[in-house]
């Protein structure tokens, strides 16, 4: 099964995944807007519509989509728009992206749910996957092949 998540700076959304049992392969990309292929200075322009996202391939016996979204919900703030933590800008939205009528239900249901953690309202979208880019090899693991770990909020 394949789920995509924008939760800031990839590296750190794609260091948090790739951590959990049951995910198979992350890959750090673009998604969401209206340029193909783009490429990273393309989308730090603020004019293409892409969000730095991280596509997921797991096992659903290993682990299910609901646990996939309280990771994403626990490693970001879905308060903010266009922004987590010193990173500013549209290509830094809390997006969640489905590939079935069941990942949107549940993604709105734990949108939902979350709500009653925050104060302020959650402006994470939840929008029908489009084509997913994947990133240029120097952001794929960049923490593991640096040996850092980003603060992901």
């Amino acid at each position: 099964m394949k789920a995509i998540f924008a939760a800031g700076c990839f590296w750190g959304v794609e260091e948090a995944f790739s951590k959990l049992k049951g995910v198979k392969k992350t890959s750090a990309g673009y998604t969401g807007g209206t340029t193909k292929n783009p490429s990273y200075e393309d989308i730090c322009s603020n004019t293409t519509g892409h969000t730095e996202a991280i596509e997921i391939y797991y096992d659903p016996k290993k682990i299910s989509y609901k646990e996939l979204l309280k990771t994403f919900w626990a490693i970001h703030d879905p308060t903010t728009k266009n922004r987590q933590g010193l990173d500013i800008g549209s290509q830094y939205r809390s997006a969640i992206f489905y590939h079935t009528e069941e990942q949107r239900k549940e993604a709105e249901e734990s949108r939902n749910e979350e709500q009653n953690n925050y104060k302020k309202e959650i402006v994470t979208e939840i929008t029908k996957a489009s084509t997913f880019y994947k990133a240029e090899e120097y952001h794929q693991e960049y923490n593991k092949k640096h040996g850092v770990s980003c603060r992901i909020n």
